[in-house]
């Protein structure tokens, strides 16, 4: 008996084995570039007056010192023969990425790199691909490492903390001596110590400096700290971080020419690397076309020629999506100045605009006007029915509104008053088996709770936080077929507020799927009311119609070196220069959140700070999700479900029987 019933455990476990989670949240950030619209190259060409040029300052990707004025990076598409139409024969895309000696964040001082006063230390930046690398050789950038970290935030560490830093590093204060004036300082990756220093404070903040052989050069500075303050008390020792540099010096890449980078092939390398197309680049209706790691052109379902480039990011971390660089004077940002705004690129619309008038450093009252408009857009998933359909009945509408650069849907089609946000717009493709869930925004799930014995309907469940909110059989007899649920939101009735479509069902022996290739989902319980005279930050409503009107409602003053909230996540930077440079921004972020500033580490619980160089493992689209014993039925079966709709799909139970009676089998022989 105990052979038996350790054979039926093991079979029950290797049953739940097969269930694996999935995803339909986003777990990538796209960072585009300014629009380039026409009806082919030649038409693009003429707006340009020339060539189509992509650098720093219409493509945030592109890495940009704001302090410094600096940049590294170039994509330029030639206006020559060897592009026309919508193709980009052999050599008409020049990529240039040039070194440039780029400040610290931190306050390190020392010897290496100083100017006259001892303490503006640089280092050579590249910017490649739109990710920041360092070059071991200040002319040369053919051997390259990439930067980890480079930060002025302050961090207060208790002896024995420590500060997890990217690539897997790891920063931990050892012990402080009884004097109060030196602390030990150990540097390990992965565990594994790599080296430790004693840093004496006695006469003031000191830097500590690791440096090694790094390729072909000797003595490469790889790791800098800055100590500030060590406090030795009765009950806590502390140690305080005001500055850390460290670059992934163990893995360097060498950059020669003839070397491949996707499409790209390098043509040269001094102290830019200039690389080139190797072979035609056709950017053709409705595609994505990846260029080299993580860069890649997307173009529009249009039959004219409109494209961007686009950097998309999948590490986890927390990313800066800027608008184009301003000054004194009058400046506007539109969706093709701001990548943060919404945008769609198949109907060329955007609903937001920001104008900000600088006299000197100074906005007055009232003069800074954000205005942002409903505007009808498509789903992305096919979903069909009978709601704001074409005369086609197959595109389908909703309302969208950018607000502050996130995306949110009017419940009314003519007035912004109620707006809910939008969580979740795909039609990426996902096979649930029946009993897995698919995890999407907010909290909320989606089961395949059972497919019924003939393989035509599967019965569905959405549920948020665990709890039951509806569920729907769906009948794909005659084909995909579209799951509607609405419910009374706000001051209107029957909103559609989640739409699921099922492409196809499948009965087997072994396992029962459903198909999904559209989802859209909105967060309904919690309604945003927009008034005249409501304020946002900085902002205040002037009025409410199908556009919401708002003007700054005190003087701002554009600060060097400082960082001045609008609204709620929507940001101006400002240049730590003597000459007015700055721009808008938002904040996207992957994964956990970043440590705040000035936390202090206690040594019984070392949560430090996640850096966007952390990486995330991210879930396709096209993963199947495994079976699962089927969850319990609701107390109310779905009304439209006959007697034999009622008993589909207990393939799981059947699976485990079938594993029992091998099992029992087994025993008795």
């Amino acid at each position: 008996m105990k052979r038996f019933t350790t054979i039926a455990l093991v079979a029950l476990l290797a049953l739940a084995a097969l269930v694996v989670p999935a995803t339909a949240v986003d777990a990538t950030v796209e960072v585009r570039s300014e629009v380039f619209n026409g009806s082919n190259f030649a038409d693009i060409f003429d707006q340009e007056t020339g060539d189509i040029v992509i650098n720093s300052t219409n493509f945030a990707g592109f890495w940009y010192d704001i302090d410094d004025d600096l940049s590294s990076e170039t994509l330029t598409i030639i206006n020559d023969s060897s592009v026309s139409g919508e193709a980009i024969e052999e050599n008409g895309l020049v990529y240039n990425a040039t070194i440039v000696q780029a400040d610290y964040e931190g306050d390190f001082g020392g010897e290496a790199g100083t100017n006259a006063d001892g303490d503006n230390i640089t280092y050579p930046l590249v910017g490649l691909f739109a990710d920041k690398y360092v070059a071991t050789d200040d002319e040369d950038a053919g051997e390259l490492v990439k930067l980890l970290l480079d930060t002025d935030d302050k961090y207060t560490l208790r002896t024995g903390s420590a500060i997890e830093l990217a690539g897997g590093y790891e920063l931990t204060a050892k012990q402080i001596d009884v004097e109060g004036d030196k602390v030990w300082m150990e540097l390990s990756k992965d565990g594994e110590f790599v080296e430790d220093e004693v840093i004496d404070v006695t006469d003031g903040e000191a830097t500590w400096d690791y440096d090694v052989d790094v390729g072909d050069q000797s003595d490469v500075i790889v790791f800098r700290c800055l100590i500030t303050d060590v406090f030795q008390g009765q009950v806590d020792s502390l140690a305080v971080v005001e500055g850390l540099w460290l670059i992934d010096y163990e893995d360097i890449m060498e950059v020669e020419t003839s070397d491949e980078f996707g499409e790209l092939e390098v043509d040269a390398v001094s102290d830019t690397i200039t690389m080139k197309n190797s072979g035609t680049i056709t950017l053709s209706q409705d595609k994505t076309v990846d260029i080299a790691e993580g860069l890649m052109f997307i173009t529009a379902d249009s039959t004219d020629l409109r494209f961007a480039l686009v950097k998309e990011y999948t590490d986890a971390g927390t990313y800066e999506v800027r608008g184009s660089i301003a000054g004194t004077g009058t400046t506007t940002w539109t969706t093709n100045e701001f990548a943060g705004f919404w945008y769609d690129l198949d109907d060329n619309e955007g609903s937001e605009e920001l104008a900000i008038p600088v006299s000197g450093t100074t906005v007055a009252e009232e003069t800074m006007f954000y205005n942002t408009t409903i505007v009808q857009t498509s789903y992305e998933g096919d979903f069909g029915g009978e709601a704001g359909t074409n005369a086609d009945g197959d595109n389908i509408t909703f309302p969208i509104i950018g607000l502050f650069a996130e995306e949110y849907v009017s419940l009314d089609d003519e007035d912004a008053g109620e707006l809910v946000k939008l969580l979740l717009d795909t039609d990426d493709k996902y096979t649930l088996r029946t009993g897995s869930a698919l995890e999407l925004a907010g909290g909320y799930e989606l089961t395949a709770k059972q497919i019924d014995v003939e393989g035509d309907k599967v019965w569905m469940e959405l549920s948020k936080d665990g709890e039951f909110i509806e569920d729907e059989v769906i009948d794909v007899t005659d084909g995909e077929a579209t799951w509607d649920y609405d419910v009374d939101v706000g001051d209107q009735s029957d909103v559609i507020v989640f739409r699921c479509l099922i492409t196809d069902v499948f009965q087997g022996q072994v396992d029962s799927l459903a198909v999904v290739e559209g989802l859209w989902l909105l967060d309904y319980e919690d309604i945003m009311e927009i008034e005249s005279s409501d304020e946002f930050g900085e902002l205040e409503v002037d009025s409410v119609t199908d556009t919401i009107s708002m003007f700054n409602s005190g003087t701002i003053t554009l600060s060097r070196d400082k960082e001045i909230t609008l609204a709620e996540g929507f940001m101006l930077k400002t240049a730590d220069d003597s000459t007015l440079r700055y721009y808008p921004f938002v904040e996207r972020t992957i994964g956990g959140t970043v440590a705040e500033e000035e936390e202090e580490e206690t040594p019984e619980e070392e949560v430090v700070e996640e850096t966007p160089e952390e990486e995330v493992t991210e879930e396709t689209p096209e993963e199947e999700v495994t079976e699962e014993m089927p969850e319990e039925e609701p107390e109310e079966e779905p009304e439209e479900e006959t007697a034999d709709d009622q008993a589909p799909g207990f393939e799981a139970v059947f699976a485990v029987a079938g594993l029992l009676a091998v099992a029992y089998l087994v025993r008795r022989d």
